[in-house]
């Protein structure tokens, strides 16, 4: 084993298959998961609770120090958001709102620190979009998701049960907000997953993988 922090870092586009990915990853790899969308979307949603405008920093870095963050759960672990339901965070609103509240260099710093913290402090999968390029550039296995805008929609439906027209708009526009502050490309020494031609079991495979060719000691005993 060597020093390097016990992170599997994803990145990569809404709906592109990060959050079933690092779901699965962090069941095999038995370490907590990330998901850091759901951080971010926390903040727009508790910003729009209070009505406080997308462009107030100073009022959202105080509203990011009242959130607090926690593991729960098993197989896997994760982190959640006290007091907060996720048919809330993954609302359209939230959608339309959070790229405008995470592009502040204040709230994107204070994210960081929480987020290399929560990794630190037991291993995780962590997903997103700058974590192996700014929250974990360290981390030992760095995998980046692409996929066509058709598959990312029909994937986005699927998980928010709704039409794929208005899911496609809202993938459109969160697409254009967030290269704005994330350009979408691969950080260094990432390896490129394309989850468009793949099922999740093959995603998942391959994920593991890579694991194995890049950090064989976080996998397993029994599995290398």
């Amino acid at each position: 084993m060597t020093g390097s922090p016990r992170v599997v870092a994803i990145d990569g586009a809404a709906g592109s298959g990060k959050s079933t990915l690092a779901r699965g990853l962090a069941r095999e790899l038995r370490i907590p998961y990330v998901n850091t969308g759901l951080m971010y979307r926390a903040l727009a949603a508790e910003a729009l609770r209070r009505q406080i405008a997308p462009d107030d920093a100073p009022a959202l870095v105080e509203v990011m120090g009242s959130l607090r963050f926690r593991f729960t759960g098993e197989d896997p672990v994760v982190c959640e958001v006290e007091g907060l339901p996720i048919e809330e965070l993954t609302s359209s609103e939230v959608e339309r709102t959070v790229s405008a509240v995470s592009r502040h260099p204040e709230i994107r710093r204070a994210m960081r620190d929480a987020q290399r913290s929560i990794g630190l402090e037991s291993g995780a999968v962590m997903e997103g979009r700058d974590i192996a390029s700014a929250v974990f550039p360290d981390a030992p296995v760095k995998l980046y998701l692409v996929a066509e805008p058709g598959a990312r929609a029909a994937r986005r439906a699927e998980e928010r049960a709704t039409g794929d027209a208005a899911v496609a708009e809202d993938l459109h526009a969160r697409d254009e907000a967030d290269a704005r502050t994330n350009p979408h490309e691969p950080a260094d020494g990432a390896d490129v997953v394309d989850t468009g031609t793949l099922s999740i079991a093959e995603t998942l495979a391959e994920a593991l993988r890579l694991v194995g060719l890049r950090a064989p000691w976080m996998l397993p005993e029994g599995s290398r």
